[in-house]
């Protein structure tokens, strides 16, 4: 059974456990959470140069949509605030940050009804992150940047989370994903035809978990969750931040969630920096993951080079 705990006053380790069980925590805005939105709001509101960006698609055709968020994605990335302060946020959460690695922050963008689904505003089908290479130990970190309708947020699936799924992960290689996947995304434009791991068989997808926080807010969940992007008719565009951890014990265990039906090759572990002084994990920790060749120019994601969505 899965749970849903709000602003849970529970230690890290507890917390962990729980999400590798499947359960979720849901956690209203904090001073640190609020410093990353304001931090996102600036410099998103400054590439649309004046234009809300809710609405920047009544304002503009969808290229020129693309054509400003193809930078801003990567900018945001590199920005030399954005590592610190999710190291705050880190923190304030009580995580060991000599024990927790963390990913680059990703910078999304989903635009109403059907205006841009692909690409660098691509909606997510139902899917788990171990899908994609993702260690079974993963932690998503998921907060929107201005305030949400129900029709702007995540669903989450939990009827799939201990039940196998048919799904394309098999042919999915980590390393061929850096190598063109994700640097091709800004090509996309009216529709995505690149090779990403789905569901292969008919879901249930109902009953559905969405929560609506406002800007700040936090749902954290574990990687093996099948979740969705929600069908955004609100009207507006929604804007969001999402990053992983991942805790170094459970990555030496090789622990995490139950691995029901994740068979692809690769490893995303070399885009995890230790959080209290960004140094990548060690190699000899890696290599253990790796089940699959790995040329060493697409080991690691490289922002500046990529706009995609996972």
């Amino acid at each position: 059974m899965n749970t849903v705990y709000f602003d849970a006053n529970v230690t890290d380790e507890v917390r962990l456990q729980g999400l590798y069980d499947g359960q979720l925590y849901v956690y209203g805005p904090r001073p640190s959470t609020l410093k990353l939105v304001e931090h996102a709001r600036a410099m998103i509101e400054k590439a649309f140069g004046g234009i809300d960006p809710r609405e920047a698609q009544y304002h503009m055709p969808v290229e020129k949509y693309v054509e400003i968020c193809t930078p801003l994605k990567p900018g945001f990335i590199h920005h030399p605030d954005t590592k610190k302060i999710i190291q705050d946020i880190l923190r304030e959460f009580q995580c060991d940050l000599q024990k927790t690695f963390l990913d680059v922050p990703r910078l999304r963008m989903v635009t109403s009804d059907g205006y841009l689904t692909s690409g660098v505003g691509y909606a997510h089908h139902p899917h788990r992150d171990t899908w994609y290479s993702a260690p079974m130990s993963q932690i998503n970190w998921w907060l929107p940047i201005y305030d949400i309708e129900s029709s702007q947020t995540m669903a989450f699936h939990p009827h799939y989370w201990n039940k196998t799924i048919k799904n394309g992960s098999a042919e999915f290689n980590y390393y061929a994903w850096n190598s063109t996947g994700r640097k091709d995304a800004a090509k996309h434009i009216k529709s995505d035809t690149r090779n990403q791991p789905k569901p292969e068989e008919p879901l249930e997808l109902q009953p559905e978990l969405r929560f609506v926080m406002p800007a700040g807010g936090v749902v954290l969940f574990s990687a093996a969750h099948l979740h969705s992007t929600v069908a955004n008719v609100s009207g507006k565009a929604r804007y969001s931040i999402d990053f992983r951890t991942v805790h170094i014990d459970a990555v030496l265990d090789k622990g995490g969630a139950p691995n029901c039906d994740s068979a692809c090759t690769g490893t995303s572990l070399r885009d995890f920096m230790r959080g209290e002084d960004l140094a990548r994990m060690d190699e000899s920790i890696v290599s253990k993951y790796d089940d699959a060749p790995a040329p060493e120019e697409f080991r690691v994601f490289k922002p500046e080079l990529a706009t995609s969505a996972k």
